[in-house]
């Protein structure tokens, strides 16, 4: 006789409770800084998942920190101008983009040991991603407008394949294809794997300055992000049709995108990082727009703690030089996680 009500009342009640945790679930905020040795530049990080560690471009070195404690544990030295690095665990090695160096220098995932240096033809190695449909690492050189195909075993140079445009970030769709966003045509190249050549070139208007790029598998979207319009496109990767495209910051740099929470982060040089909340497919929208530090620009994601990593320095005011002491990775978390 009294019983019909309470089931309402309890929903009501869990509902009232629940709702500020709800509609703040995915909301990030700034969970610590971690201080970093040296002075020199920077530019992208990358994650070991296997080992736990987070690489960060410092100059003429690799500064690695250890995720479980989040503190440095070790430097890798030597090198002449350093961009990226390409993670391959089934070999224990990474792959970094010595771009003053024309190289790409091998070190063990494990004691961080340099094996071998690979000297390319080619200028600025920059952004370099592995594949591991072809086994093969591709470093994109920025002034000679190409990509750098290395054997990961025999740590040779197999062919370099010509892109008509300044590369920037690449992803790999891992079935043969990668795609890589040229800066100065707005446009992306798509590379088979197969026979290591181009094989199609995609438009991106109203996308102008492409750099970043993250790509989602189960529904095989790009997500490009564009410099010179302030926006975030999404791009259907088997047609290359743009679907639709959001206003993000200025200055983006890198761009991710996690799969278990379906959000895109667009991390930008003006002191924000746009993230978006995918809802399907094909919409999208921003959710948040979080506060960082100027030029924290470039980002990695964790996607197992769905913590994001951007490096930075200060800088002194009026130029790019960077303050002695001040470089330090910035780790943001999901709230209440």
């Amino acid at each position: 006789m009294h019983s019909t009500k309470r089931p309402a009342q309890t929903f009501v009640l869990l509902f009232v409770l629940l709702f500020p945790f709800c509609t703040n679930a995915q909301n990030y905020v700034l969970d610590k800084k971690i201080p970093v040795p040296g002075d020199g530049g920077y530019d992208y990080v990358a994650i070991d998942q296997v080992n736990n560690h987070l690489f960060a471009s410092h100059g003429t070195e690799f500064n690695v920190i250890d995720l479980a404690t989040e503190k440095p544990i070790a430097v890798i030295q030597g090198m002449k101008g350093v961009h990226g690095i390409a993670i391959v665990n089934e070999v224990n090695k990474g792959f970094i983009s010595d771009g003053r160096g024309k190289a790409v220098v091998v070190v063990d995932l494990t004691t961080f040991k340099i094996i071998k240096t690979i000297t390319l033809p080619e200028e600025d190695e920059d952004g370099i991603i592995y594949d591991p449909y072809s086994k093969k690492v591709f470093v994109f050189n920025g002034d000679s407008k190409s990509t750098c195909v290395i054997d990961i075993d025999k740590l040779e140079l197999v062919k370099t394949i010509q892109l008509d445009g300044g590369p920037e970030f690449a992803v790999s769709d891992g079935k043969g294809l990668i795609y890589n966003n040229i800066e100065d045509q707005n446009c992306i190249k798509v590379i088979d794997t197969k026979t290591m050549e181009v094989k199609a070139t995609y438009p991106l208007s109203p996308c102008g300055g492409p750099t970043g790029i993250a790509f989602d598998a189960a529904n095989k979207r790009l997500f490009t992000g564009c410099r010179t319009n302030k926006g975030m496109s999404v791009v259907d990767a088997v047609s290359g049709k743009v679907i639709t495209t959001l206003p993000i910051g200025a200055g983006v740099d890198a761009v991710v995108y996690d799969p278990a929470t379906k959000l895109i982060f667009c991390s930008n040089g003006d002191a924000t990082t746009t993230i978006i909340k995918q809802e399907s497919a094909d919409s999208y929208k921003v959710i948040q727009t979080l506060a960082t530090q100027v030029r924290a620009k470039t980002m990695a994601l964790d996607p197992r703690t769905h913590k994001i990593y951007l490096s930075v320095a200060e800088l002194v005011p009026g130029t790019r030089n960077i303050v002695p002491g001040t470089f330090t990775v910035l780790v943001y978390k999901m709230e209440g996680m």
